[in-house]
């Protein structure tokens, strides 16, 4: 991967090229991601839609280094060099389940070094702003999943990272939980405006979110279409959805997923 300064002149946030990841194994070669690019300005909230196994959380992990890509560029301008340059919420649980949640909430910060009085600052801040304070010395074993995912979703922005990488984070909750989550992650989003890169298989859940959704193709994974959404922020969940032009882009995002759905499920039968 490849940090570039600020003064870049591609004037990007993200710049991938080319992104090809491969699978070796006895039966054969397996082609996970095909030839994506991407072009991401800093602050973008950028969704990611696709069938499943067209290789969504293969690109994430790319883009967080856990996972070598074959071929191709990954460029990431660089802001201030004293935060870390990512952070990922997963789909599952990956809180630390003999830590309370103030002490997951305050992990990152304390890996890097940061001042006690800037710890108790911050960390109070985003477990005010999930709703997690009154909880601040639960353990995991004591919380819902939705309150599970708050703690995540806390400990990620409070560890201030330059760019948010999330995999379906919403995904394992109810209706209800998964709403009342999206809400408080856009209001989060709304206060620092960071570089969001979601994974979603919910075409609802990427207009609601997203400045801008790229729908993927069944396996090999490639990027179809890039769709600008048009919906003014702040944005309040139920409120969008109730509007006729959101249901527009819902059925217009569907309409370029449904062959891919279509393709994905002829190959696992």
């Amino acid at each position: 991967m490849q940090n570039q300064d600020l003064d870049s002149a591609s004037g990007s946030k993200i710049r991938v090229k080319g992104l090809t990841k491969q699978f070796t194994s006895k039966g054969g070669t397996f082609v996970a991601v095909d030839d994506v690019s991407l072009d991401i300005p800093a602050g973008r909230f950028f969704m990611i839609v696709g069938p499943s196994g067209c290789g969504k959380t293969t690109l994430l992990r790319m883009l967080a280094g856990l996972e070598t890509r074959t071929s191709g560029s990954i460029e990431i301008t660089r802001g201030d060099t004293g935060r870390p340059v990512n952070s990922m919420i997963f789909q599952g649980d990956s809180i630390f389940p003999w830590m309370t949640v103030w002490d997951n909430a305050a992990y990152g910060l304390r890996m890097r070094g940061v001042p006690k009085a800037d710890i108790k600052e911050t960390v109070g801040h985003y477990l005010d702003r999930t709703g997690l304070s009154k909880f601040a010395g639960s353990y995991p074993h004591q919380l819902s999943g939705g309150m599970r995912q708050r703690v995540s979703i806390a400990r990620a922005f409070a560890n201030d990272p330059e760019i948010l990488l999330m995999d379906e984070p919403f995904s394992a909750l109810d209706e209800q939980n998964k709403t009342l989550l999206q809400q408080e992650l856009l209001r989060i989003w709304d206060e620092t405006k960071k570089t969001v890169l979601f994974i979603t298989h919910s075409v609802d859940e990427a207009v609601t979110m997203g400045d801008q959704i790229m729908v993927m193709t069944a396996q090999p994974g490639r990027a179809k279409v890039l769709i600008d959404v048009p919906f003014e922020r702040p944005r309040h969940v139920l409120e969008l959805r109730a509007r006729p032009e959101y249901g527009e882009l819902v059925y217009q995002i569907w309409d370029s997923l449904r062959e891919e759905v279509q393709r994905a499920q002829r190959v696992e039968e």
